[in-house]
């Protein structure tokens, strides 16, 4: 069968496309449910050492041992797989632009093995960057063995790169919204890939549910918030919009100073100077270590006061633009929340020694501070909203998280702040040699036409991408 690019492919009912996002979700999730079992067991390293050495003699054996870490992830990279280096979720939308190619069968081995060593060592950095790349490859594998077309193909991707995020977050319902609003320009939308998305992270869910339980990853108990202190939650969502903006230029700048680095010196200088320093922080600050998701339940269940968050935050900020300049795998996610948590308690203890504030009240600024900040950020509200809801169970608080989200929103655009992935994206290009609406190579098809410009989404090209 040909269409108008006289490429030929292989057709498929609904019903056996629905079957593939379906079995592509329940391998994601279980590839997804091992790849944080590994990572949970290797961040205890830290305590062996530390049970085993005494002295001052603790000290260099921890560095030592996170730069092995981190230097062999990042070697991992290099060799095998430039483009698994960091989150990932922009090679994706690269990919569905046509702008990339997803190389499923390099990057899902170093992708997994690099993020454990990464993650494991201790970089502030999150698992479910390599989950949601390792969904997209495993899609693209089913897609260039079934020979599907471009549409469905680039659709079943989408699905396989959400239900990477429902394996990291158990979050099912919040990872197709992020189909929805952070691929938005390059999804093919319809009936038959919209659908498949939704099979796909919720065939993923079901089977981190499985193995995980179904406590919500980052369970908070919050009490109902009045209405009279909605002004807050707006200043808080004024302020995180604010620090989003920041919190975008610190990760490319520090991808810019660590590429100067590399140039002058050498690129595996700079990546062994931070596990370096991950390593001692490890027992002297382990508050500024890991991607942070066990530091969200500590801060939030401890009275810790306004001078101590608001460390947090500045180290947590600072150990986070340095662990993703590092090029070892590793998400933002995870990162964002623990600092939004921090940031949010530092807003609520301040705001209690001006105004009485009821019990629970600045647990309750923690929870809208994570979906501010991820929107201030990725620049998608409607995830942002969800996420913290299914993360952290806190579905009372859906109206103060709405107004926070939304004012970030509206004053990271106020201050012409751009979404991360679409800036990391960029950079990616650029240092690539291509620019939007220029093809990178043979495989990277459909998108945009000979001269350069957009398909519309109904016309896009349907041609099956070659076989590995």
């Amino acid at each position: 069968m040909s269409n108008g690019n006289a490429a030929t492919h292989r057709t498929t009912s609904d019903g056996v496309y629905y079957l593939l996002a379906a079995v592509v979700g329940v391998l994601v999730g279980a590839i997804g449910s091992v790849f944080h079992i590994a990572v949970e067991f290797l961040l205890d390293w830290p305590k062996f050492v530390i049970a085993h050495i005494s002295g001052p003699l603790v000290y260099p054996v921890l560095a030592a041992v996170a730069m092995a870490m981190v230097l062999l992830s990042v070697y991992l990279v290099r060799r095998f797989a430039p483009e698994a280096a960091g989150s990932g979720v922009q090679e994706i939308e690269g990919a569905m632009e046509g702008l990339r190619t997803l190389h499923w069968w390099r990057v899902l081995p170093v992708k997994f093995f690099g993020g454990i060593l990464s993650l494991g060592a201790g970089l502030v950095a999150g698992r479910e960057g390599p989950t949601i790349h390792m969904g997209a490859s495993i899609s693209e594998a089913f897609t260039r063995a079934t020979g599907l077309g471009l549409r469905d193909g680039r659709g079943l991707m989408a699905a396989g790169a959400a239900a990477g995020l429902a394996a990291a977050f158990s979050a099912p319902l919040a990872a197709v919204l992020f189909v929805i609003e952070e691929t938005r320009r390059q999804f093919p939308y319809g009936f038959r890939t919209y659908t498949a998305v939704i099979v796909c992270s919720a065939a993923s869910g079901a089977v981190t549910v499985a193995i995980g339980g179904a406590r919500p990853f980052l369970f908070l108990e919050v009490p109902d918030m009045p209405l009279t202190l909605l002004p807050a939650f707006i200043v808080l969502g004024a302020l995180l919009g604010g620090v989003g903006v920041l919190f975008n230029a610190g990760v490319l700048t520090g991808l810019e100073s660590a590429d100067k680095v590399g140039r002058r010196f050498t690129p595996y200088l700079w990546p062994a100077v931070v596990a370096a320093a991950i390593g001692v922080l490890a027992l002297l600050r382990p508050e500024a270590t890991q991607g942070g998701e066990g530091l969200v339940l500590t801060m939030a269940h401890e009275h810790l006061g306004v001078l101590t968050l608001a460390v947090i935050v500045v180290i947590r900020f600072v150990m986070t633009m340095a662990s993703y300049s590092t090029g070892a795998p590793g998400g933002i996610f995870a990162p964002i929340l623990a600092m939004a948590t921090a940031f949010g308690l530092l807003f609520g203890g301040l705001l209690d020694l001006v105004v009485t504030l009821p019990p629970g009240t600045s647990t309750a600024f923690a929870v809208a501070a994570m979906g501010g900040l991820f929107t201030a950020t990725v620049r998608a509200p409607l995830v942002g909203m969800v996420l913290v809801a299914e993360l952290t169970g806190a579905y009372s608080l859906f109206l103060p998280v709405i107004v926070t989200c939304v004012m970030a929103n509206i004053v990271a655009e106020a201050l012409k702040g751009r979404p991360i992935y679409e800036q990391l994206l960029e950079r990616t290009l650029r240092l690539a040699g291509q620019t939007p609406g220029v093809r990178g190579d043979d495989e990277a098809i459909g998108g945009w036409d000979e001269k350069g410009r957009r398909h519309p989404d109904h016309l896009m090209p349907d041609r099956a991408p070659p076989r590995a």
